[in-house]
């Protein structure tokens, strides 16, 4: 840290800048204390469901940080998935995001991870996750559009004998 302020031009031995490599690298390990875990096993509470009704959480806010740029992106997660005779504790799947997104990361691989995860832990009849974000990498800098809206959607699962098929389970967390 001490060299990147150097290379723009501060001095780090300056009074405000002392700390500031120890206290960069404290912020960067909580915000990449996903890495190296699997985000799968946040989902540690399961239960037997005998119905196979959707299950919805809208408008999850969450925040990573892109690994092209190193800053942030951030916005709300819509997940739901069909149970198939498995349920998870609803804070196990926000903790999911979660963990997913304390890692660098890109927003594509990030929606196919928290898909993935909550597929391989509940086995459900179909999983689907749609991200929003805006993008400080493109907000601050490069073409500097402010306010941009990145959507990603990743669906898993057949839906076979499932009361909604992918595209209805879309337009359910889409609902205002």
């Amino acid at each position: 840290m001490a060299t990147i302020l150097e290379a723009i031009g501060e001095d780090p031995t300056r009074e405000g800048l002392l700390d500031t490599p120890n206290r960069v690298a404290e912020m960067y390990a909580e915000l990449f204390s996903g890495v190296g875990s699997d985000p799968q096993d946040a989902i540690d509470a399961i239960f037997d469901a005998d119905h196979g009704d959707p299950v919805v959480m809208r408008d999850v806010p969450f925040y990573s940080v892109c690994e092209h740029h190193l800053l942030p992106f951030f916005g709300t997660a819509q997940i739901g998935y069909i149970p198939n005779g498995k349920i998870a504790g609803l804070s196990k799947l926000a903790r999911t995001l979660t963990l997913a997104c304390s890692r660098l990361q890109v927003q594509e691989r990030l929606t196919g991870q928290v898909a993935d995860s909550i597929f391989k832990a509940l086995n459900p009849r179909g999983v689907a996750v749609e991200l929003k974000a805006e993008h400080l990498c493109m907000s601050m800098r490069g073409v500097e559009i402010p306010g941009n809206e990145v959507v990603t959607i990743a669906v898993r699962g057949s839906f076979d004998g499932a009361p909604l098929d992918a595209n209805g389970l879309l337009a359910i967390m889409r609902r205002k």
